[in-house]
Formats: structure tokens, C-alpha cells, sequence
């Protein structure tokens, strides 16, 4: 990691939010065939949220992610520490990346809920090591969890339910 750490802080909160962005908008674009189609057709729960809410919720969730991410990057930290936590971070946000593709591309809400739960399980660590380093990066991702907590039961409830 040190390769980036001579760019001003200033331009890693742009690229920090940029990356979590641009995998949403990518992971959205790569699976949006099967949003229109194959998932208006399954059974969903009474509490399943409208469609329109979850662009904007993810837009901001990303935005947290890139800024806790950012205060990750930023930090006086040891090396090694910035380096553990900034690693699972990507492998949450590779997680994140895949989870749309499994569920509404390949059409596979039980391979798109094991890769929540890796989801799930890797946010947690990532908040673990991000609170050994700024614990208002740990507490920026505490949404994000929160709504994968909610849409890994709601995935699991639609896989039960079709």
C-alpha cells in the first residue's frame, strides 16, 4: 500500500468513494437483466421494500463505505494494521460486488445467500480492524451492516419462499 500513500488525502476520499461507487454501479449493471424480469416473478415477503428505495439507500451506503474506507487510508497507523484492514475491506467489497450477479443475473438466491453471509461475516472483521485504527470509520459502517443484516434475511426468505 505504500505505492498510494503519496497522494493528497484530499484525492484519496475521491478515489476511496469513487471505487465503492463505481463496484455498485457496476455490480447493478452486470445483473440488472434479471431485476426487471426474473424477480418481479418470485414470491417476496409482505416486507419486502419498494424498488425505488434501493438505489438511493446503496448510493449512500457506498458513500460511507469510501469514506470510512478513506479514514482506513489516511490514517497514522502502522503499515501492517492499515494494510489488514484495508485487505478486508476488499474482500467484503468483492463480496458485495458478486452477491447482485448470483441473485438477480444468475438467478441462484442460495449461492447469492452463502455469499452474504461471507458478506455478513467479513464486514464485521473489517469494522473489527477498523476500529482498531478510527472508530468513527468502524461506526460509518455500522448502516452497512445493518442492512445486510436486513437483506440477508430478506434473501434468505425469498430462497425459502420460490
Amino acid at each position: 500500500m505504500t505505492l498510494f500513500n503519496d497522494i493528497s488525502s484530499k484525492w484519496k476520499l475521491v478515489i476511496a468513494i469513487l471505487v465503492c461507487e463505481i463496484g455498485g454501479i457496476a455490480s447493478g449493471f452486470f445483473s440488472q437483466s434479471g431485476v426487471g424480469t426474473w424477480f418481479i416473478s418470485l414470491n417476496k415477503p409482505s416486507w419486502n421494500p419498494p424498488a425505488y428505495l434501493f438505489a438511493p439507500v446503496w448510493t449512500l451506503l457506498y458513500l460511507l463505505m469510501g469514506i470510512s474506507f478513506w479514514l482506513i487510508w489516511k490514517s497514522n497507523a502502522t503499515e501492517p494494521k492499515k494494510t489488514n484492514a484495508m485487505i478486508i475491506f476488499g474482500v467484503q467489497l468483492f463480496l458485495n460486488f458478486w452477491w447482485s450477479i448470483l441473485f438477480f443475473k444468475l438467478h441462484t438466491p442460495a449461492l447469492a445467500l452463502i455469499d452474504i453471509i461471507l458478506m455478513f461475516i467479513t464486514i464485521n472483521i473489517t469494522i473489527f480492524w477498523f476500529a482498531k485504527i478510527s472508530r468513527t470509520a468502524a461506526w460509518l459502517l455500522v448502516p452497512y451492516i445493518s442492512w445486510v443484516s436486513f437483506a440477508s434475511l430478506l434473501n434468505y426468505t425469498i430462497w425459502i419462499m420460490n
